[in-house]
């Protein structure tokens, strides 16, 4: 069996994405078995998943956008954690994607099948897993609530014009928040939870994140007294008042909300009173570039709790 062989399970939004095609064409030149699997509606991801990794298939790529890759990310990690994935990049936001530094050329990224793959993190909340964020708060209704339309004519900045467009209909979410060595309760305008950097085409709520620590990055924005203005700066800067955040790298959070707090996890919608987080450590197989921001050290990290 050949070991250049691999398999694209691929949006079915993106049949006819010619960049693609040409990008698939070319590796297969380059001598690469490369299949090609369209996904069409929910439980693909899983199902393909399972039958490439029947068919003999040790590396798969993710070709799709945040959601694509939360749902292939999961189905890997659920059974099958010795096979690899690339990340090709064909969403709106890229979030992960553009943090960890993967191309958006679809065959560029292609190129990163022959690179080492990394151990990385899954975060994960009730049985459900995410790879990117979780957020809460204003910037998960956002993301929601952004039309495919909007999305197709402004890309990533259709998040923020949702934001501005929307931002006096807000009111602040009343939290507590608790985990190992560390707690906080009061009222907050939007919440991360990230293995990666950046969520809602392109905002940084974690800038520090790592997605091989075995942490996640807890960004927490209080919500200030005049709410309305400052969130219509907050939107216009692109959540770029840093010092406002209280921040945290741990490996469990539980959030407790009295009137219970909408969640997204990589465009999967979540809502509870009560929820814990958690990171598990090393459960994906990726293919990053080697110089990847989400990438650190090997160094030995002091997990609490």
């Amino acid at each position: 069996m050949s070991e250049r062989k691999a398999l694209l399970i691929l949006h079915g939004k993106q049949a006819l994405n010619e960049d693609v095609r040409l990008a698939v064409e070319g590796k297969r030149r380059q001598g690469w078995d490369l299949a090609v699997r369209l996904t069409w509606e929910a439980g693909d991801a899983l199902r393909l998943v399972k039958e490439a990794v029947g068919m003999g298939y040790r590396q798969l790529i993710a070709g799709g956008g945040d959601g694509t890759l939360r749902d292939i990310a999961e189905a890997m990690a659920s059974e099958f954690s010795d096979i690899s994935l690339v990340l090709m990049p064909l969403g709106t936001a890229n979030d992960f994607a553009r943090a960890a530094g993967v191309p958006l050329d679809p065959a560029q990224a292609l190129e990163l099948l022959d690179s080492p793959s990394s151990l990385i993190d899954l975060g994960e909340v009730g049985g459900q897993i995410f790879l990117n964020m979780a957020t809460g708060g204003f910037g998960s209704q956002v993301t929601a609530n952004t039309s495919e339309d909007l999305k197709k004519i402004l890309g990533g900045a259709a998040y923020l014009f949702t934001g501005l467009s929307r931002f006096s209909e807000l009111h602040a979410a009343y939290g507590e928040l608790q985990g190992p060595d560390f707690h906080w309760r009061g009222e907050l305008l939007a919440l991360g939870i990230g293995n990666g950097r950046q969520a809602g085409g392109g905002h940084v709520l974690c800038p520090q994140a790592l997605a091989d620590d075995g942490l996640l990055d807890i960004s927490i924005l209080p919500a200030p007294q005049e709410l309305v203005g400052t969130l219509k700066t907050l939107l216009a800067d692109g959540f770029g008042i840093d010092n406002m955040f209280v921040r945290a790298r741990l490996p469990w959070i539980e959030i407790k909300a009295s009137e219970g707090l909408y969640i997204n996890l990589d465009g999967e919608p979540l809502e509870g009173n009560n929820l814990r987080f958690s990171a598990r450590a090393k459960a994906l197989r990726v293919h990053l570039p080697p110089d990847s921001p989400l990438l650190g050290s090997t160094t030995a990290i002091n997990r609490p709790g």
